[in-house]
């Protein structure tokens, strides 16, 4: 695989095409609108001011330790500091933007679907999208929450249809999902497994069809269950993420995750649940949806704008 596209350029997308530029791929990113590419170009442009600030300070003492060491940008033993810095260019000029969406995969050795956790704004995609492939192409997606058994019907091609998940920051928490649907052929597997080395990720097969996958299976019931906390009047953003941080010893707590992740996509996975009654839901997810499209419409969106349940400026 040589040819890569990204559909979708959010915080996620921005990252996936960006660490598969810095390792040597051509990348394009296809876009939905003109006003898209105002909202990717600067998710790239911080992307090569954090990749740079991360390389200079892995050439420093206090960046050599596991706790600081980017393991996608470089294994320890062989970092080079200026083969770093000069990929990073590269990946940086060689990134490209398309809106023609024919033109954007008529060569495209894979294309990695990362949209809105939206199931009709995904089958409007891959319906447009199966027409135009070359015969050669797979199609991962990097859905958090929906099945690809789910889509795999949209897209002309199951066989080489799977699921391709990342953790957000790719460039440090390097790992990569791979899940199978029922009729995908386990060579388009075994080659995503070769891709996500190759992009410098630690593949992670997923061997039963599994919403969530491993990490969000674990990772989405902390994340609502802080919310349900804070939705319910039992306490405030800041004390929750701080009875998680210093009980469990985690890094970060859940609002703190969640303004990483981005409070949009956090939206569109709640909106999956609010239609579960009341007396049958485990949590408030009508009081969530509600508070998350109060800060939406603020336009606090999380780290990408800036501030969320924090301000980062």
């Amino acid at each position: 695989m040589k040819k890569i596209v990204v559909a979708g350029g959010g915080v996620l997308g921005s990252q996936i095409a960006f660490q598969a530029a810095y390792c040597g791929f051509d990348v394009t990113v296809w876009l939905r609108s003109k006003g898209s590419i105002g909202r990717t170009q600067p998710k790239l442009d911080h992307l090569k001011a954090v990749y740079t600030e991360t390389i200079e300070k892995m050439a420093t003492p206090e960046g050599q330790t596991p706790a600081t060491w980017a393991r996608g940008i470089a294994d320890y033993e062989s970092f080079d500091k200026d083969a770093c810095l000069a990929a990073v260019e590269r990946a940086y000029t060689g990134l490209k933007l398309e809106l023609d969406m024919k033109k954007a995969v008529k060569d495209a050795d894979l294309v990695i679907e990362s949209m809105a956790e939206d199931i009709k704004q995904k089958d409007a995609f891959y319906t447009a999208l199966a027409p135009l492939l070359p015969e050669k192409t797979v199609i991962v997606t990097n859905s958090s929450t929906l099945l690809p058994s789910k889509l795999a019907k949209f897209t002309g091609r199951p066989e080489k249809f799977l699921s391709l998940h990342f953790a957000n920051s790719i460039w440090k928490n390097n790992t990569a999902e791979i899940m199978a649907q029922p009729k995908t052929d386990a060579k388009y597997f075994d080659a995503i497994m070769d891709f996500a080395k190759e992009i410098r990720m630690i593949p992670l097969p997923v061997r039963k069809e599994k919403a969530g996958y491993l990490l969000n299976s674990m990772l989405i019931p902390l994340l609502f269950s802080g919310m349900d906390l804070y939705v319910n009047g039992i306490s405030d953003p800041e004390s929750i993420d701080k009875a998680w941080t210093l009980g469990t010893g985690a890094p970060k707590g859940p609002f703190r995750i969640l303004d990483t992740v981005g409070l949009t996509t956090a939206y569109n996975i709640v909106q999956m649940y609010v239609k579960i009654p009341p007396f049958l839901a485990p949590y408030n997810f009508k009081g969530m949806s509600k508070m998350l499209k109060e800060y939406i419409d603020a336009g606090k969106l999380g780290m990408s704008s800036g501030e969320g349940f924090y301000k980062y400026r």
